[in-house]
């Protein structure tokens, strides 16, 4: 059996007028989180800069180091990506050299994706260096504060 939908009340009109009249941009979760995005992207090509890759090609090299070869739909999950975005990424990361597709040995249907040994020596010496991408974003907090925004953005997403 079929509920009939239901459609939030509407505000009095006072409330609408006072809702538009205290919404400030800059406070919303959004925006910070946009902001505070840029500046991490920023701080990411400061200091990653000479491995010409961007965060979601390192994030994507980082997880096959962790990984060994695996599915590029697993992948895109370990790395929050959707399918069109790890499919590109993936692809750019094959043109370099860095990863290459072979078929699971258990199942010749699975094509996985793999660093090739060039990307497995580029990403190490990435990982050598990526942690003060994290030290650099989080340097106005305390190491106390720093944790607890890690823990609640993870709450968030």
């Amino acid at each position: 059996m079929d509920l009939p939908k239901r459609t939030a009340p509407k505000p009095p009109e006072a409330d609408a007028e006072a809702a538009v009249r205290a919404y400030v941009l800059e406070d919303q979760i959004g925006f910070r989180l946009r902001k505070a995005h840029q500046r991490a992207t920023e701080i990411f090509n400061d200091v990653m800069g000479t491995f010409d890759v961007t965060p979601t090609q390192f994030a994507a090299l980082a997880k096959l180091d962790d990984t060994g070869p695996i599915s590029q739909n697993q992948l895109g999950r370990l790395v929050a990506m959707d399918p069109a975005t790890i499919f590109g990424v993936v692809g750019r990361l094959m043109k370099r050299g860095l990863v290459r597709q072979e078929v699971d040995e258990n199942d010749a249907r699975l094509v996985l994706i793999a660093l090739t040994p060039e990307g497995a020596a580029a990403v190490k010496a990435m990982k050598a260096v990526a942690a003060e991408v994290s030290r650099r974003t989080l340097a106005p907090l305390s190491p106390r504060e720093a944790e607890t925004l890690l823990k609640l953005i993870a709450k968030l997403g």
